[in-house]
């Protein structure tokens, strides 16, 4: 059974820092697509690599994400305070 299937094209606006946005001029460049498949596909296989296991962060039974030894929840407050202490 064939379907006739239509699909808009949606503009949107997205703020990446520069070094991420050279990384998609160059991809696109090279693979000879616009800059927007290139993002496009570098996320479509990003999300598809696998992560490899952090010996630090585990999943409870509920699914949440938890220090493996402490066994405490960790929250997105705990990450963004972390992160703020990093001196990049």
């Amino acid at each position: 059974m064939a379907r006739n299937c239509h699909i808009e094209s949606q503009r949107r606006n997205l703020n990446i820092e520069s070094d991420a946005y050279t990384i998609a001029v160059t991809y696109a460049g090279a693979k000879g697509i616009s800059i927007g498949a290139a993002v496009s596909e570098l996320l479509r296989r990003a999300e598809q690599a696998p992560q490899p296991p952090s010996p630090l962060l585990t999943t409870n039974r509920r699914g949440l994400l938890v220090k493996a030894k402490a066994g405490r929840v960790v929250t997105p407050e705990m990450v963004k305070e972390l992160s703020e202490d990093d001196p990049d």
